[in-house]
């Protein structure tokens, strides 16, 4: 099964991204996520464009973006011009899911659907056909460093089986206190994807951390 890291810029030392960015590129993980949040969806604001733009410039890896924005619609366009790769928009943030697919795959990136942990996992079976992954959201988004919730297992299992019954190339990413001490789980429970972010970079050593939480055996899809 595909075992991939994507470590969150969010967590990185934001006076030298760059920086960031080559640890990443050095590393075993195959992605990066980039967390975009408005203030308004979420209580919190983290950063837009020039940022994601300047990120593409250093990071050879695949730029994972998560938007945490309400009307996601507006926005597909530029961040995908920007340099997006998978744009992942909340499910709940959106007036039309079905439109704003649409309108990420007319950009010819993947698209992603993610949910916060309140809201049901069935919520998500009208669109599994029509995405390339499924974030499930481990934490409540709009802030980094929260405690893992424990209910994301089953979560995970019922959203495996959907993907299973619906779409098996779907991808499926978990987000929130992922870390070392519960990434080989979360693989066993059915996530091709985790996001990492202070797991990662406040580690000793970073790119040592994204081999243990890939697990023995596993050296990135790369």
């Amino acid at each position: 099964m595909q075992r991939i890291i994507s470590p969150s810029i969010l967590s990185a030392d934001f006076s030298n991204l760059q920086a960031a960015c080559e640890m990443i590129n050095r590393s075993k993980a195959d992605w990066i996520h980039i967390d975009v949040m408005d203030g308004v969806f979420v209580p919190n604001i983290s950063f837009g464009f020039p940022i994601l733009e300047a990120i593409k410039k250093h990071c050879t890896k695949f730029i994972d973006v998560h938007i945490m924005i309400v009307h996601p619609e507006k926005y597909v366009q530029r961040f995908a011009e920007a340099g997006a790769e998978m744009l992942t928009f909340h499910y709940e943030a959106a007036d039309k899911p079905e439109k704003v697919i649409e309108l990420i795959r007319q950009q010819g990136i993947k698209v992603g659907i993610t949910i916060n942990p309140d809201i049901p996992v069935s919520a998500l079976r009208p669109f599994i056909k029509k995405v390339d992954m499924v974030l499930l959201m481990s934490v409540f988004a709009g802030y980094g460093g929260q405690q893992f919730i424990e209910e994301t297992y089953n979560r995970l299992d019922e959203l495996k089986g959907m993907v299973n019954e619906l779409n098996p190339s779907c991808l499926i990413q978990v987000d929130g206190g992922v870390s070392a001490h519960n990434s080989q789980k979360l693989f066993e429970h059915g996530a091709n994807i985790l996001v990492a972010g202070s797991a990662v970079f406040n580690a000793d050593n970073p790119e040592e951390m994204i081999e243990r939480m890939l697990g023995h055996g596993f050296r990135g899809a790369r």
